[in-house]
């Protein structure tokens, strides 16, 4: 095979990749690709490649200087954009939002960690949130508690049927600070006894899908907190009362 230039009149030179053979003891060619759209150091590497010519390697010529981990991170953001995450949080574009989403690449993760979590990831500069601090991350905690009752209404409307079975279940967590408002002494279901409690509750629909989520003190007794569940499900914004649902508490 051979590169072959093929003036053009007025216009610029046909590049192709052609094949000689023969065919009756006569010499032809015949044409095995249009290199046109290549620029003519693209045609030259090809053409030095084809006489046998061996070129340095690619990992020679480049230095690596960051490398990002991406799959996670696009497979969070293909889940998100089918569950339409965007707009059950705020339909508008906002810092905040993109804060909130950021902040779920690594839960497992403090607010004063959140920074070392996503910065070997290209979620922060996709987000544009890579110089984002501890304190606008709590500030964005703060801003998506405000809209929860809007997030849990949506998600009501979406996830609970006429007539459906409504879940809920209650558990606790130990704390080990001294400000929360919520945190006392009472029965520690993750084996931490005598240390103060937070409980919290998980409301869904009968498949289990979570729509709204509580919080308690951690001395409230369980049956106290099953009457807010059956009024939540109940409010006219999120549930309509011609639509009674049973509340089973797990």
């Amino acid at each position: 095979m051979f590169i072959d230039v093929v003036p053009n009149r007025n216009a610029k030179p046909a590049v192709l990749l052609r094949q000689s053979f023969r065919d009756s003891g006569k010499v032809k060619k015949r044409t095995i690709a249009n290199l046109s759209a290549l620029s003519m150091e693209q045609v030259e590497m090809i053409r030095r490649v084809l006489k046998g010519e061996k070129l340095g390697h690619l990992e020679e010529h480049l230095e690596i200087t960051r490398s990002q981990h991406h799959g996670h991170v696009a497979a969070m953001r293909t889940a998100m954009r089918r569950l339409k995450f965007d707009k059950l949080t705020s339909s508008k574009a906002c810092r905040e939002r993109d804060l909130v989403v950021a902040r779920l690449i690594a839960p497992e993760a403090s607010k004063l960690a959140m920074p070392d979590a996503w910065a070997d990831t290209t979620l922060a500069d996709d987000l544009g949130v890579a110089d984002a601090d501890e304190d606008e991350l709590y500030a964005a905690m703060d801003w998506l508690i405000g809209r929860q009752n809007a997030i849990e209404h949506r998600l009501a409307k979406r996830h609970l049927q006429e007539g459906g079975l409504v879940l809920f279940d209650l558990t606790s967590s130990h704390f080990t600070g001294t400000t929360c408002p919520l945190a006392r002494l009472g029965y520690s279901r993750d084996g931490r006894p005598g240390t103060l409690q937070v409980n919290w509750g998980l409301l869904s629909n009968g498949d289990g899908c979570p729509v709204g989520v509580s919080v308690f003190e951690g001395n409230t007794a369980d049956p106290d907190t099953l009457l807010p569940q059956v009024e939540k499900v109940r409010e006219p914004s999120s549930v309509s009362a011609s639509s009674p649902r049973s509340v089973i508490a797990a």
